[in-house]
């Protein structure tokens, strides 16, 4: 690849190798040499600007799950050499809480949770990330609930007024990425059934999804079948009904040995003014970021991924209701 080190066989192996090298291999000072000096990176959390934040964070989660494994279990991507490449990279990760954190002294338990890291590099060097970690399931498999994990970290921080603010479209700063993905049509078949569940066209499921759909959602639950993938997303929007939903990123790919997928990043923002996933409504203003991805087989899609952060959702409805 034009501007990366011969080391690497294709952008894949590039994303694969340097997060082995980070977190597993403790190479944490090759982020001098892989981020850039003033990377953006957003998270539901917030938003951050520089790598040395982002060396001090790599640094705490690895006090906090000192033995971590990234296993990538996908890297779906888009771009090409000579405007850089835009990865949408799946990880399943893996770990002993053996540190104190922000979910308190260490319990000794193991945990798994998935998170997705969109990342822009151009010249062997990544300058734009967007990450979604399943803090959801990390706290569930510490004992607590995402809603009590967000008002420790609210009070951890110092109260409502002084605690960091959650990502929202105020504190989202634009980077130097300025693409949308690209014009495959798995990309754009998949980002057509996202709309219309989202506009109560939930028959798009059972008309479109495999009726063996597995489906894999934040706090590590895993659906199965058209009914219980229904109720996942159901229950989302039924959270935010009148949220304003936007696809932001949009790929789609076709690789030997691997089925047709898709990666899509998107957000709602609006209020929390219906039942659902996240109890009575409160009518707080809400953002929140999510990134899907989806596998297609003969009998339509047969494997869906969708991450957000249920922790930095409570942390904006705790922090709205005072």
């Amino acid at each position: 690849m034009k501007g990366f080190s011969n080391r690497w066989e294709d952008f894949p192996d590039y994303i694969l190798g340097i997060t082995r090298e980070i977190w597993e291999d403790r190479g944490i000072a090759t982020l001098n040499e892989y981020y850039g000096k003033d990377i953006y990176l957003r998270m539901p959390m917030g938003a951050y600007r520089g790598n040395a934040g982002v060396i001090a964070k790599t640094m705490a989660t690895l006090v906090e799950f000192p033995d971590r494994e990234l296993l990538g279990e996908d890297v779906i991507w888009s771009g090409n050499e000579d405007d850089g490449m835009l990865s949408s990279h799946r990880l399943y990760c893996t770990g002993t809480h053996l540190g104190e954190s922000m979910f308190g002294v260490p319990t000794g338990k193991q945990v798994q949770f998935r998170a997705i890291a969109d990342c822009y590099a151009i010249n062997n060097t990544i300058t734009d990330e967007w990450l979604v970690r399943d803090y959801g399931a990390i706290a569930k498999q510490l004992g607590w609930t995402s809603r009590d994990a967000a008002q420790k970290l609210i009070d951890d921080e110092g109260g409502i007024e002084n605690c960091d603010k959650p990502l929202t479209p105020e504190t989202y700063v634009d980077g130097p990425y300025t693409g949308r993905g690209n014009e495959n049509e798995w990309g754009a078949e998949y980002a057509d059934y996202l709309n219309r569940i989202m506009n109560a066209d939930l028959a798009v499921i059972r008309e479109k999804y495999d009726r063996a759909v597995q489906g894999e959602y934040p706090g590590m639950t895993t659906a199965r079948s058209w009914a219980e993938v229904d109720r996942f997303w159901i229950g989302l929007r039924s959270a935010f009904p009148s949220a304003t939903f936007k696809i932001d990123h949009q790929i789609g790919r076709e690789d030997p040995m691997m089925p047709p997928r898709a990666a899509l990043r998107w957000s709602l923002h609006g209020k929390h003014d219906g039942w659902g996933a996240f109890g009575r409504p409160t009518g707080a203003e809400i953002y929140v970021m999510g990134v899907s991805h989806a596998e297609f087989g003969p009998w339509g899609l047969r494997r869906e991924f969708t991450l957000y952060d249920e922790v930095a959702i409570w942390k904006q409805i705790l922090m709205a209701a005072g």
